[in-house]
């Protein structure tokens, strides 16, 4: 059994709730599959084929540097790992594994996610059966995927401190170690599901410490990043690290707080540096500027939240993130506003819609998008742009949708986020200016986008977008959205999928 521990519903987290493993509804499940508008798994599947893709590095609009150039770089790039969902939860063929059955029809584990049209809209890239330790290759894999788009390790959630989710987290550590030395795996105990007192906390997190993967600053304490670490006051957090003191480990508190402002200088004087959950929605990152000064004053190392996008069928709430203009924004302020970290919040919370991780229906577009970041974050200066690529996001569906016929609950906009929008985004990088010719749905458009990165908002029609780069009559870049916008819903889904032409 996999243990899903409920979470209160927060700002900016969620509830999950506990797996169930039935085959009750498998069939039934699989056939509804295929009508989910945006999840239709079957058809998924089929659009998914696998095809010769390039190697990472040609996939990129620029060449990446060596592990070893970025991880020279005081600036160092997390991303948030969440263990309830790993690149496969039982080992099946994708069409009818566990994420098919259960996540991504309203009919799976019973019909517990059925007022919301299934617990997800999105799964991990599938990948096929495989022998032996499959679980331990799996995370093995996600591992080599983060490293060598030059992000530097994980933050991992605790969410338990037993069971399932907190045997991924042993594994993740032993799949560092075998995979990459210098990967590093920040302890994240959260404190909206672990219900616990600082000795066991603390004991708990000197076990995970004899990892050599558990991430030490170079004079040698152990980094602990607590989420919403203001669940417990600062003397209950003094309690945990006189502990791992007892352990004969220093600690390096780095608590991620979901009201920053209103903790900074109560924990400050046990803090080695300060984190923010952040909002998922382009309008609302004014405060970032100021946070990051607050920190730096009360000479705290700040850790900036990095994020795509966020939708919750669960809990009936989405962000409005602008196609990539959230992932462009908050890359911006960390690099202009002076962030020492960052966590991409997150890998693999399908659950939130806010991965980025390579799946189903994005591919590895946003996590390629943010390696051009990630290399100006660390090195200083923006990397040339050496091979023309173009990158098309959209939603499947309109944001006024009234109505899904097997979703009795749609969600809402967050209080506060951007108005919603339906468009179709074109962001080239380009090595010189060039004419792109896009078609959305039966709608031409063509204009002229200049060299480096650029972004050109269409609006959004029925059909499939097609976006094509053309200079001195040469075509040098072209991709075709894989899954068509529709006006009808059998589910709501306001994700923003994603297309890549380097793949």
């Amino acid at each position: 059994m996999m243990d899903h521990p409920a979470r209160p519903t927060r700002q900016h987290r969620k509830s999950s709730g506990r797996r169930r493993r039935t085959t009750l509804g498998v069939l039934f499940g699989l056939l509804l599959i295929g009508l989910i508008a945006g999840t239709g798994l079957a058809g998924d599947l089929e659009g998914a084929a696998p095809r010769t893709e390039r190697t990472s590095a040609a996939a990129l609009p620029f060449d990446l540097p060596p592990a070893e150039v970025l991880r020279d770089s005081p600036h160092l790039v997390f991303a948030h790992y969440f263990p309830p969902y790993p690149l496969s939860l039982d080992n099946q063929p994708a069409e009818h594994d566990y994420y098919a059955r259960n996540y991504l029809t309203p009919q799976g584990e019973q019909g517990k996610h059925a007022a919301y049209g299934g617990l997800l809209r999105d799964r991990p890239l599938p990948v096929p059966p495989s022998r032996g330790d499959w679980q331990l290759a799996h995370l093995e894999r996600e591992v080599r995927t983060a490293r060598d788009a030059g992000i530097d390790g994980f933050t991992v959630d605790i969410l338990s401190l037993n069971g399932t989710n907190r045997q991924r987290v042993d594994m993740l550590l032993r799949a560092a170690q075998r995979v990459d030395p210098g990967f590093r795996i920040v302890l994240m105990p959260d404190m909206t599901s672990l219900h616990t007192d600082p000795r066991t906390l603390a004991d708990q997190l000197a076990r995970l410490a004899a990892s050599p993967s558990a991430y030490r600053l170079a004079d040698g304490r152990l980094v602990v990043s607590p989420f919403k670490a203001e669940a417990q006051d600062p003397a209950w957090w003094g309690q945990v690290i006189a502990r791992l003191r007892e352990h004969g480990i220093g600690t390096a508190l780095v608590p991620v707080f979901l009201d920053f402002r209103a903790n900074a200088e109560r924990f400050a004087p046990i803090s080695h540096a300060f984190s923010s959950w952040g909002n998922r929605s382009y309008t609302r990152q004014d405060n970032v500027p100021g946070d990051i000064q607050l920190a730096h004053s009360l000479a705290k190392k700040w850790m900036q939240a990095v994020s795509v996008q966020d939708t919750r069928p669960n809990q009936g709430i989405y962000d409005e993130a602008g196609n990539t203009a959230t992932l462009r924004s908050t890359w911006n302020h960390a690099i202009s506003d002076g962030a020492d970290w960052v966590q991409l919040t997150t890998w693999n919370d399908y659950s939130e819609g806010s991965q980025f991780a390579p799946s189903l229906h994005n591919g590895h577009t946003y996590l390629d998008i943010s390696s051009y970041y990630v290399t100006r974050f660390k090195t200083g200066a923006w990397p040339q742009i050496v091979r023309d690529t173009v990158y098309v996001t959209s939603r499947v569906q309109f944001t006024d949708v009234g109505s899904a016929s097997l979703q009795p609950r749609l969600m809402r906009p967050r209080p506060g986020t951007a108005p919603p929008r339906d468009q179709v985004e074109v962001l080239t990088f380009l090595t010189a200016p060039a004419t792109v010719t896009a078609r959305v749905g039966t709608v031409p458009h063509t204009y002229r986008a200049p060299a480096g990165a650029y972004a050109r908002d269409l609006p959004l029609s029925p059909g499939s977008t097609e976006a094509v780069v053309r200079r001195a009559g040469d075509t040098v870049a072209g991709v075709t959205t894989r899954y068509p916008v529709r006006r009808t819903a059998t589910v709501q889904d306001l994700q923003y999928y994603a297309v890549s032409s380097g793949r």
